[in-house]
């Protein structure tokens, strides 16, 4: 069953699985409500909430993309990294007290709480379909690019061997039994990582020999304003508007702090994922660049891969760093899995069958993936037609979905002026405007066609189009919203900024306490932070 490595090697891999199945379905008899099974009671605490943001953030196409984009242009993919720890930042203190407080189960009940029915339905259907497009396909595939290389299994087979063992304890556990798997995970994932990348150093006479094997430009985070794929522009002014999308609105990531105890357990969580954001540039990006210095032949995506096969770990600790790569994919997968069953059950099932017992839409939960990963599977071919850098295709598609969803979270949070016209008009239209460069993108790469005017539309840099498309949906959102009726008051209580104070639910008091020490904590915590990452940004620079 496992070619290419030593017996120990997979013993160490079996117990592994076994390891994470255990405490997947440790927790499957706890999953008897909704609340329990998609937001695991409401009652988790703060460390396991940063492992799960983290955990649920890196998977087989951070290993996989992350160092393979490295082997290409160097440390400057690691800006998305040093970024969400930012990002994560704007959840904790924007995002989160709003979230708890109207105690929703998912990002598209609070779009329609905020806005209307038409933008929740909305959004579920997109959230759907980008987790297939992006998370689940991408995911599947660098998955099984890695079994391939590492272990001799056929990428396909390997997706489904994948999906079935992290299906498992997903289904039979829900939300509780993806966090505590992640939080094993993390552990695994870091420890692995950081190893290869100490034995890889090491191996290329440490950080200077690195340097001086390799060019200089590899080294710089900043790259000019026309590079292909990470301009300092789109750095910049498009990659925030993808970071706000994807950790403050996306239900993929958000559901993990929907989950906590209380505001103060949310917050820091979201900071300790913040710290947590600083190791892949280090473990993921800069492995990258070790797999070029040792095999300067090597080709993009193959870096992290070679690397794990080489010469450089010893038997026994190939199995231990082949495992940290299967706790990235099955974390990502696990959680797409749960936050895909609780879109569909809470946003759609429950919607048009509002009388549901608990046990049903558990059950319907449970079975609520499958088409969802078939999907994934086919769409895994495609995705070579957009770009040979894995990370850099799942950046670039999310930057075609993100921008008008972001649009309509940010404004609604901060301006309680917009309405339910504006957002769905902006989504509509944003989504229109993003599906054509899509198309176009696909036609113009796989079959060559000459798009005449279009050619700029579908060739821009994926961070410039970002912008331009955020900024679209932002106009179109203020001007639909100031040429119809203003919201009522009582529709947006505790949504916005100016009516925060207007919900005194029993929920809204028990998530919104707080602790002025703990507070005090955070904000410290969180000044910290920054300083780190500029930091790492002037020594990069």
């Amino acid at each position: 069953m496992f070619q290419n490595i030593a017996p120990l090697d997979g013993v160490v891999i079996v117990a592994y699985f076994l390891l994470v199945l255990g405490i997947g379905f440790y927790f499957a008899k706890r999953g008897n409500t909704s609340t329990e099974y998609f937001l695991a009671g409401r009652n988790v605490g703060w460390v396991a909430i940063g492992a799960s943001l983290f955990a649920s953030n890196i998977s087989s196409e951070h290993f996989i993309g992350l160092a393979g984009s490295g082997a290409t242009s160097g440390l400057a993919v690691g800006h998305f990294e040093w970024l969400a720890a930012f990002i994560v930042m704007i959840l904790a203190w924007v995002f989160v007290p709003f979230y708890l407080k109207s105690g929703v189960f998912t990002m598209p009940e609070f779009l329609e709480r905020r806005y209307n029915a038409s933008s929740r339905m909305y959004l579920t259907s997109v959230s759907i379909v980008a987790y297939v497009l992006t998370k689940i396909s991408v995911t599947l595939l660098a998955g099984g690019l890695l079994l391939h290389t590492i272990l001799g299994w056929d990428i396909i087979t390997s997706a489904i061997i994948l999906v079935i063992i992290t299906g498992l304890y997903t289904i039979a556990g829900g939300l509780s039994a993806v966090i505590y798997t992640e939080l094993i995970q993390t552990v695994v994932l870091i420890f692995g990582a950081v190893l290869l990348t100490t034995l890889g150093l090491r191996e290329v006479g440490g950080f200077s020999g690195l340097e001086a094997k390799l060019p200089a430009d590899f080294f710089s985070m900043f790259k000019p304003a026309n590079h292909p794929d990470f301009p300092w522009t789109g750095i910049i002014f498009g990659a925030p508007i993808l970071g706000i999308w994807y950790w403050c609105t996306d239900q993929f990531i958000v559901q993990r702090v929907l989950s906590a105890k209380n505001v103060n357990h949310a917050q820091s969580g979201a900071i300790f994922a913040g710290f947590l954001k600083i190791l892949p540039v280090f473990i993921l990006v800069l492995p990258g660049l070790i797999a070029v210095a040792m095999f300067p032949d090597i080709k993009g995506d193959e870096a992290y891969p070679r690397l794990v096969s080489s010469h450089l770990l010893p038997i026994g600790i190939k199995g231990m760093v082949i495992a940290s790569l299967l706790a990235a994919l099955m974390s990502s997968l696990a959680s797409c899995f749960n936050s895909s069953s609780t879109l569909f059950t809470m946003d759609f099932y429950k919607h048009f069958k509002p009388q549901a017992s608990e046990r049903e839409l558990v059950l319907v939960g449970r079975l609520a993936t499958t088409v969802l990963v078939i999907f994934g599977i086919l769409w895994v071919p495609l995705i070579s037609s957009i770009s040979s850098q894995l990370f850099v295709y799942l950046q670039s598609v999310q930057a075609y979905i993100s921008p008008p969803i972001a649009a309509v979270f940010i404004l609604g949070v901060f301006w309680k002026r917009v309405n339910g016209k504006g957002a769905i008009y902006s989504l509509v239209i944003g989504a229109v405007l993003g599906a054509l460069r899509l198309i176009l993108e696909i036609v113009s790469k796989k079959n060559g066609v000459d798009l005449g005017f279009m050619t700029g539309y579908a060739s821009m840099n994926f961070l410039h189009f970002a912008f331009f498309l955020f900024l679209v949906s932002t106009i179109v959102l203020v001007v639909v919203s100031l040429m119809s009726e203003e919201p009522d008051r009582d529709q947006i209580a505790g949504l916005t900024f100016a009516t925060a104070q207007d919900l005194q639910s029993e929920l809204a008091v028990k998530m919104g306490e707080k602790s002025p020490v703990w507070t005090k904590i955070n904000i410290w915590a969180s000044v910290i932070l920054a300083a780190t990452i500029i930091g790492l940004w002037i020594r990069f620079f």
